[in-house]
Parts: structure tokens; sequence; C-alpha cells
């Protein structure tokens, strides 16, 4: 089945175009094939920049009409496609599995746009505005928080008091999940190990960063929590910091509620360090120039990323493998090096600088593996999505 994947994010609309028999087939026992990227690439895929907030910009219909004709022109008709699936970032307590679009699942999604503002409201615009362009087809929406339905109860409640979970259902659902679900497959595969036998570490490190624990293709520990705010340092989120600071801004006056919330998402991590830019290859040309900001906010990004990686480590019984993965993941290489350098103590040796571009192995031997594999959430999300058109209505 080909599939239209539509990925809108929190600054661009990513789409592509997926034949899913490409897909290798999941499967915790046997040994998945581990086919050269070049086997699974796009038969198509075209982005369109939606500047630095999405949530700014008006009705994404005119985009989604001028993708489709963009396809139709390269020879990849409507006519082709089997499906339509969308990666929506939150699910909450609502959707732990793929469903098919329907107005009222839209609604669902809008009515969870307070906890991930940069993006729900984006995704449920992007699905009516595709149901809209392409009425015939089945559309099917993917959710990022459904991987991490596997944590248990000890990782995904907060130490708070009980009506904090019970009434207003504060809890840890995590994200990146598709991310991760197809790191975990992929490194499996490189490894010639069952994804059911492999306990793996995933770093995804971009714009947003996350770690997740990963024991026999089921997540266990993740770092993003609630929402996509907690957890590691970001490019422009803070990630955990001391709550008490946000009391003390709020009681003193110094900042207002909306004017906090916007610091956090859009002011804080590499930008808010740096002073400068998120843009980790300008943060990295500055600090060779003598940027101490610069300098101070890629350290800080690596303390944060390796204190993730050993804290993920403990919730698995053994650790095998390490991915790095996300844009900062699989592009900085003296970053990596970094990262893995600060893990010593949990047996992890440090990996060589070297830039690579295909999927592979890092490390030299040993325990544990160090991979570096390209975020593939297009490839989930079409396998998701036939899958479900595949097996009827409802």
């Amino acid at each position: 089945m080909r599939v239209l994947v539509l990925n809108p994010g929190s600054s661009s609309l990513k789409s592509s175009v997926i034949e899913t028999s490409t897909i290798p087939v999941a499967g915790l026992n046997g040994i998945l094939p581990a086919p050269p990227a070049a086997s699974m690439a796009p038969l198509g895929q075209i982005d369109v920049d939606w500047g630095v907030d999405a949530t700014a910009g008006g009705d994404p219909a005119d985009d989604i009409r001028a993708l489709v004709a963009e396809y139709e022109a390269a020879g990849i008709s409507t006519a082709s496609l089997g499906a339509v699936g969308y990666r929506v970032v939150h699910g909450g307590a609502i959707f732990r599995q793929p469903v098919r679009v329907t107005p009222e699942v839209i609604g669902q999604v809008t009515a969870l746009r307070d906890l991930a503002p940069l993006h729900n409201g984006v995704a449920a615009a992007t699905m009516t505005a595709g149901l809209a362009a392409i009425p015939r087809l089945p559309h099917v929406a993917v959710f990022d928080t459904a991987f991490h339905a596997t944590l248990p109860e000890d990782a995904y409640r907060y130490p708070v008091p009980e009506q904090w979970y019970r009434e207003w259902g504060m809890r840890r659902y995590g994200f990146h999940g598709m991310s991760v679900a197809w790191s975990a497959e992929r490194a499996a595969a490189l490894l010639a190990r069952p994804v059911g036998e492999l306990r793996t570490v995933v770093a995804h490190l971009g714009s947003g960063c996350s770690v997740t624990a990963v024991d026999g293709g089921r997540s266990v520990a993740t770092s993003m929590g609630m929402t996509p705010l907690e957890g590691l340092m970001m490019g422009t989120r803070a990630g955990s910091i001391d709550p008490g600071i946000i009391f003390y801004l709020l009681r003193t006056g110094r900042l207002g509620t909306d004017e906090l919330a916007e610091q956090l998402d859009h002011d804080s991590g590499l930008v808010g360090v740096s002073g400068r830019t998120s843009d980790v290859r300008e943060l990295l040309k500055l600090e060779a120039a003598g940027d101490e900001p610069a300098a101070l906010a890629l350290q800080i990004f690596v303390r944060r990323a390796a204190e993730c990686i050993a804290a993920a480590a403990t919730s698995l019984p053994t650790l095998d493998a390490i991915v790095f993965t996300g844009g900062i993941g699989e592009n900085a290489a003296g970053l990596r090096t970094r990262i893995t350098g600060r893990l010593a103590a949990i047996g992890v040796a440090a990996v060589s600088d070297a830039a690579i571009a295909e999927d592979g192995l890092l490390s030299a031997g040993g325990s544990p593996a160090v991979l570096r594999i390209v975020a593939r959430e297009d490839l989930v999300v079409a396998r998701e999505a036939a899958r479900i058109v595949g097996s009827g209505p409802g």
C-alpha cells in the first residue's frame, strides 16, 4: 500500500509517500532484516516551512492542496494511494492505539492541545484540511504517546497527591514514541538480535529531546512527562528545572503565566543559555571561535543528555545498546563523543567523532553497542496506517 504521511510539527509540515512493502515487519522473537536505508526511501517527499511558530499561522488547507498538486505533477496520484497517515504528538489517556480520523477524533485531539500547545492544535487543523483535500481515502492518526502505554505505574506516576492523578490526570505520557519504536527495531536488526531480547536506551536529540529505556520492544522509562517540557535541555525548551523557580517568578510578579509559558517553551534551552541560537551547527562554530555562552550551552546540553541516558539505564536489567537519533543525535558526531565520554561509569566507551551518513554501529565493540540511526517516524506512521486500513472499518 502507498501511504501519504503528513507530519505537522511546531515549525513545518513534513510529508512523504511511503510504499509499505519496503518496511520490515516488526516482530519480537525473530531477527528482523536490516535493509539499507536507500531501499526504504520515500517515493516522494515535500516539506512546507511554517516559520518559527506554526501555531501563529493560518489554515493549512492551502498547503495540503498544494502538496497534493505537487505530488500529482511528480506522477504520484491520489488514485495510487491507499491511505493518509498523520503523526500526532499527544494522545493523552484517550488514544493508546492508532485510529481512523473522524470529526470526533479531531475534536478530542484539539481538546488535548493544552498538553502539547506547540503541536496538537496544528495536528488537528492538518487532519481537518487533509480530510477536505482527499475525502475518498481513509485517514489514520498515529500517536507518539501510544508507544509509552507500556510504562509501568512506578514510571508514569508522579509523587504528588492522589487527587492530582485520579481526578486531574497528572501523569507521565512520554513522546517521540514513533522515533523510539523505529530506533529499537532498527538497532535490533543492525545487531542481528531479536527485538524481544534487546535492552536499549534511545536518545532522540533534536529541537525536542528525550531519552527512553526500551526493554524487549516495550517502553519502560522515558524522560518527557505529561507535556514535552520535561527532561533534557532542548533547542528552545528548558527541560526539567526546579519548580520552585516557577512559583518564585509568579509570586514576585516578574512574569505572568502566559509569559512564563512562552519563555519556557520558546526562549530557553540552547537559545536561552547561548543568547544566540538553538542551531547546534552554529553553536559549534561559535564555540570554536571562543564564544563562552555558546560553549556553556553545549556543555549543559551534553551533561543533561548523559545524565538522562544513565538514569534510563537503571530501568533495564542490562544495557545492550544506546541509540542516537534525531537531527542532533544523527549529525552532531562531536556531541555524541562528548556524551558517551561522560558515561564510562556505566560501561560505555566513548565513540569516535567521525561523521557517518548511514545507520550503523559507532562503537568498536564490547557492551553496550552505540549506534547512529536516522529517525523514520514516517515509516512507522505508514505501517500503522496500512495496518488499520487493512483491518477493515472501525
